[in-house]
C-alpha cells in the first residue's frame, strides 16, 4: 500500500466526524494490509465476519483500498415518469387558470395535484407534489412585491447619485430631501397590554382618527442631521417654505439635492428659487419608481419604527409635537451617516431553475 493511501486510511480511521461505514472500512483496510485474519479483524473492528470478507474482496477487486464507498443502487422503479415530473413543474410556474383552478390566485399542493390528476391521469399525493416542488426549489404559494423602474436612464442616474453618496464634491452639501405624508394622529381606544411570559404585547385594533400630518425633511450624508417641518398639507408652497429653511440652514457652498420625481419637485419655480440663493443649488432626480435609493426614507424607516407603529396620539398637534420631539433628539445624540454600500450594480444571486 502506498504511504499515501496508508496515511489517508489512517485519518480516517481515528476520524470522530466521517460516517461510522466509512470508518469501519478504513480500519478493516489498515488490519489487512497487516496480514490479519478475517476472524481477528472482525475481533478488533467490531464487525461480522462477513463484512470483513466483503470488503476485502472488494478492495482486492478494484485493486483500490479507497474504495470506501457503497456501489450505486437504482432503487425501486420510478412510480411517475419524468414526463408527469416536468408537468407538474411547468404547472407550478404558471398562475392558476379558471379552466384548472377555477378561483385560486395561488396554487396549494391540493390544487396542484388536482390539476396534474386532471391534465395527466395520475394521481399524486400532496406530499410528494411537495417533494417535487421543493427539489426544483420552486414555492409557488409565495408572492413577493416587485417594483420595477421603467427609466431608460436608470444606470445613469442611479450611478451619479451613488457617486455623491460615495465621493461627494469637495466643500459641497449634499441632502436628500423627501416628503412623508398621511402620517395619522390615531388614538387608542384601550390601552396596550404588556407582554407576559409565552405572549406577545396585545394592542387592541379600534382607534379614533385624529387627523393626519405631512413631514418634509432633509438628511445630510456626511453628518447624518435631519432638517425636517411638519404641517397639514403637501404642496408646492410648503415644499417652498421648508428650502427657504434649508437655504437659510446652509448658507454657503454648492448644495446638492436627491429627490424623487413628483410634481412639485420640477419646473420653473425651482430655477427661480436658485437664481435667488447664488445658483448653489444642484438638483439630482432619482430614477423612475426608485426613491429607495434616497437616504432619508432609510431615516423615514427608523421615525416610523421607534415613534409612529405603536405610538397613540390624542391630536394631530401631539404627533406633530413628538416627530419635531425625536428629529431635535436625533440631532442632538443620535445623527450619523449611513454607510452606503450599494455602487449601482446589482448583484446576481444564481438559484437552481426547473427544467
Amino acid at each position: 500500500m502506498p504511504p499515501k493511501v496508508r496515511k489517508r486510511l489512517a485519518r480516517y480511521a481515528r476520524s470522530s466526524k466521517l460516517p461510522h461505514r466509512i470508518v469501519m472500512r478504513a480500519k478493516i483496510a489498515l488490519l489487512a494490509e497487516q496480514g490479519l485474519s478475517n476472524a481477528a479483524i472482525a475481533e478488533q473492528v467490531g464487525c461480522d465476519v462477513k463484512t470483513v470478507r466483503k470488503w476485502r474482496d472488494r478492495m482486492a477487486a478494484l485493486e483500490d483500498p479507497l474504495a470506501l464507498e457503497d456501489d450505486y443502487r437504482k432503487g425501486r422503479p420510478a412510480r411517475i415518469s419524468l414526463e408527469v415530473h416536468h408537468e407538474l413543474i411547468k404547472l407550478a410556474c404558471q398562475r392558476p387558470t379558471d379552466d384548472k383552478s377555477p378561483f385560486e390566485q395561488v396554487w396549494t399542493l391540493k390544487t396542484l395535484a388536482e390539476a396534474l390528476a386532471g391534465s395527466t391521469g395520475v394521481r399524486m399525493s400532496r406530499t410528494e407534489v411537495w417533494r417535487i416542488l421543493e427539489g426544483a426549489s420552486l414555492k409557488p404559494h409565495r408572492v413577493r412585491l416587485w417594483l420595477h423602474s421603467p427609466d431608460p436612464d436608470f444606470r445613469p442616474k442611479v450611478a451619479k447619485i451613488c457617486s455623491l453618496y460615495v465621493q461627494p464634491p469637495e466643500g459641497a452639501t449634499v441632502l436628500c430631501i423627501d416628503e412623508k405624508p398621511g402620517m395619522q394622529a390615531r388614538e387608542q381606544r384601550f390601552a396596550p397590554r404588556a407582554c407576559g411570559p409565552g405572549r406577545p404585547g396585545r394592542k387592541e385594533f379600534e382607534y379614533r382618527r385624529r387627523g393626519t400630518r405631512t413631514l418634509i425633511a432633509s438628511f445630510n450624508i456626511r453628518t447624518g442631521e435631519v432638517l425636517a417641518a411638519c404641517g397639514p398639507t403637501r404642496k408646492a408652497h410648503d415644499l417652498l417654505a421648508f428650502m427657504e429653511r434649508v437655504a437659510e440652514h446652509y448658507p454657503t457652498g454648492p448644495v446638492y439635492i436627491v429627490w424623487d420625481n413628483l410634481n412639485i419637485h420640477s419646473g420653473p419655480r425651482w430655477a427661480e428659487f436658485n437664481a435667488r440663493h447664488g445658483g448653489r443649488f444642484h438638483f439630482v432626480h432619482t430614477p423612475l419608481h426608485a426613491s429607495w435609493v434616497n437616504q432619508v426614507e432609510v431615516w423615514f424607516s427608523i421615525l416610523t419604527r421607534r415613534v409612529l407603529r405603536h405610538a397613540a396620539f390624542r391630536s394631530v398637534h401631539e404627533l406633530t409635537a413628538r416627530v419635531l420631539a425625536f428629529v431635535e433628539h436625533w440631532n442632538r445624540v443620535e445623527a450619523r451617516p449611513f454607510r452606503w454600500t450599494f455602487r449601482g450594480r446589482f448583484r446576481r444571486t444564481l438559484h437552481p431553475r426547473a427544467a
